[in-house]
């Protein structure tokens, strides 16, 4: 009699993942061969690049505007803060985030019931209360680490790129114009911030207000730290091929050192996955046939 509930909640659960499908992915090849569209016109003319990016909603169903109308202002706030964070994807849009969160909440509350009605009313209400919850936050977590993920990968890319735009530079490039060569040639999370600081230039921010953008975009230290030399070194006229040298030999230093750090903390971590599984069955495997052998004695001597 208990599999009804179970085979019912299967069915409402793929119905709303199904549901959910049509009406935020459904179009989605579309929608990304429409923004690549975008971008290759963004890229010949880059002073129409922010009206491809401006109005948001005008790309987005009627659906995703209710959505962010409907969702209040604290939390939709910090699922911007953190799409920005991982780069703002376009197959994930704040207003479907905030969707997909409200109907893995309802999922996980359905499921949560189930739970707290099979187990004894303590331990049942608690674990119907973290299932509701994981379910609800599991979208922004998901989120959470990509954007971690991002900032790690452009932690990674800053030397090689600084690099390479020193080299530019002591070849007669200036600043902007090297950034631009790198950009262009790049890949990766960096090249696309590249690109897009240097279209806030091109459609009348100054760069000082520019470069400071870029660092709040990623939110990584070390780019904070390149882009406050790089005002610096514009303000006092010190030559931006030494400041980019200099920047990039103290984060290849830095991520060797971290590098060092993770090797140094790995016989920690192995310490407790080593007592836990490996020495039990090393104790099976030796002690076992003794232990076995004991048993067959004093049971023949009984």
């Amino acid at each position: 009699m208990q599999a009804n509930p179970i085979f019912a909640l299967v069915l409402f659960t793929v119905g709303f993942g199904i549901l959910l499908w049509f009406l935020f992915g459904g179009a989605s090849s579309n929608r990304k061969q429409a923004l690549a569209n975008l971008r290759r016109q963004a890229e010949k003319k880059p002073a129409a690049a922010p009206q491809a990016t401006a109005s948001p909603e005008a790309r987005r169903g009627g659906l995703t505007a209710a959505v962010r109308k409907a969702a209040p202002a604290p939390l939709m706030r910090t699922i911007n803060k953190l799409w920005a964070g991982a780069g703002r994807p376009e197959d994930n849009p704040p207003e479907r985030i905030v969707a997909m969160m409200a109907v893995m909440g309802l999922v996980g509350a359905l499921i949560g019931v189930m739970v707290s009605r099979a187990i004894a009313p303590p331990l049942g209400l608690l674990m119907g209360l973290g299932v509701t919850a994981l379910a609800f936050f599991f979208p922004m977590v998901r989120l959470h680490s990509a954007g971690a993920a991002r900032k790690e990968a452009i932690k990674r890319q800053l030397p090689d790129t600084l690099d390479q735009m020193s080299i530019a530079v002591n070849a007669g490039l200036g600043f902007d114009a090297a950034m631009m060569r790198v950009a262009k040639n790049g890949k990766g999370e960096l090249a696309g911030e590249l690109v897009r600081t240097l279209q806030d230039i091109q459609v009348g921010q100054t760069r000082r207000a520019a470069y400071e953008d870029l660092a709040d975009r990623t939110g990584v230290e070390t780019l904070h730290r390149f882009v406050r030399s790089i005002i610096q070194a514009e303000a006092y006229g010190i030559a931006l091929s030494d400041v980019l040298t200099t920047q990039a030999d103290e984060l290849r230093l830095e991520r060797r050192q971290y590098a060092e750090r993770k090797a140094m903390e790995i016989p920690v971590k192995v310490v407790f996955p080593l007592i836990l599984f490996i020495m039990p069955a090393m104790f099976i495997v030796v002690m076992g046939p003794g232990v076995i052998g004991i048993i067959k004695a004093f049971g023949g001597m009984g």
